[in-house]
């Protein structure tokens, strides 16, 4: 008799789940539109119940494709324990390596990195994506997301890769003709920078005075520039249009050359330390943690070739 769920069936499943479309699966597992609507007619033929919503834009999971994915992946997350725990894990890393960065550090930094990762491990797919404001970590959509500050979800493993510091900062031509802010209260004054990205309150800024005892202080700013792409505001900010709140690694060569100046410098801002995050399930992946290990490494040689 057959039955009414196939091993191979779990993978296929779970791979068009992930897709997010038929066309979109066949490219992943390499075979025809055609073939995938095929299988996955055969499939819910064999369980007796659609699994899938088919429209002509999306599709999307009935409820008991909801559940029949839930267990399919628990299926291949428990084959690829059992492939480490028969000394799979000794061999080199293969297979497709979905990543999201943001789109400034995500070009400077992480795709610089994604290159000599793959000449490293060339038997890894690595797919990387993009994006100005980050996917949901929740979605099973990427397998590791680089991110700033570590995610509140308890079911994602977050991986410390540097420390990062958000700071103020401005032109010295521009601080010359407008003056100095020597208080928060006095950016309400200036022409600020603000850039629209992720859940963060638009044009609010956060600062804390040092000390044990300091209070921090949410101040609303104002100014006739402001974007959604971290790389445009910091050509305003050098172009003299204002004072920008932008994170260190990004401006941290403007301010050695002198062509930006730190700005309220006794302020804290909110510290957004980069991280490698991942659902809890991929921890059992090869690929997975030998690629956020790899970030790890090359993260810490920075910081140690910065020092010097």
């Amino acid at each position: 008799m057959t039955k009414i769920v196939q091993l191979p069936d779990v993978g296929f499943f779970s791979a068009l789940a992930r897709a997010g479309s038929l066309t979109r699966a066949g490219r992943e597992l390499g075979i025809s539109t055609a073939a995938v609507s095929k299988h996955l007619a055969q499939m819910e033929e064999r369980v007796g119940v659609p699994l899938v919503n088919r429209t002509t834009r999306r599709m999307g999971l009935t409820p008991e494709g909801e559940l029949y994915l839930e267990h399919a992946r628990r299926v291949v997350g428990a084959l690829d324990e059992l492939e480490q725990a028969l000394g799979q894990a000794k061999a080199a890393p293969k297979g497709l390596l979905r990543v999201n960065a943001t789109l400034g550090f995500g070009r400077s930094h992480v795709a610089p990195l994604v290159s000599r990762f793959a000449k490293r491990y060339p038997e890894v797919e690595v797919q990387l994506q993009l994006t100005v404001n980050p996917p949901p970590l929740t979605d099973d959509v990427f397998d590791v997301c680089v991110r700033f500050g570590a995610p509140p979800e308890s079911r994602l493993v977050a991986r410390h890769l540097g420390a990062n510091r958000r700071l103020l900062c401005a032109t010295p031509g521009y601080l010359m003709r407008h003056g100095t802010p020597k208080t928060p209260d006095d950016l309400a004054r200036h022409q600020c920078i603000t850039i629209r990205q992720g859940d963060e309150a638009y044009g609010v800024w956060r600062l804390r005075e040092r000390g044990r005892h300091a209070v921090a202080r949410s101040v609303k700013v104002r100014g006739a520039l402001s974007t959604n792409d971290g790389g445009i505001a910091v050509s305003w900010a050098l172009e003299g249009h204002g004072i920008l709140m932008r994170a260190e690694w990004d401006i941290e060569r403007h301010l050695k050359s002198g062509r930006l100046v730190q700005v309220l410098p006794q302020f804290d801002t909110p510290d957004a330390d980069i991280h490698a995050v991942y659902p809890q399930r991929h921890q059992a992946s090869r690929r997975v943690r030998v690629f956020v290990d790899f970030l790890a490494t090359a993260f810490a040689q920075q910081v140690a070739a910065d020092a010097t």
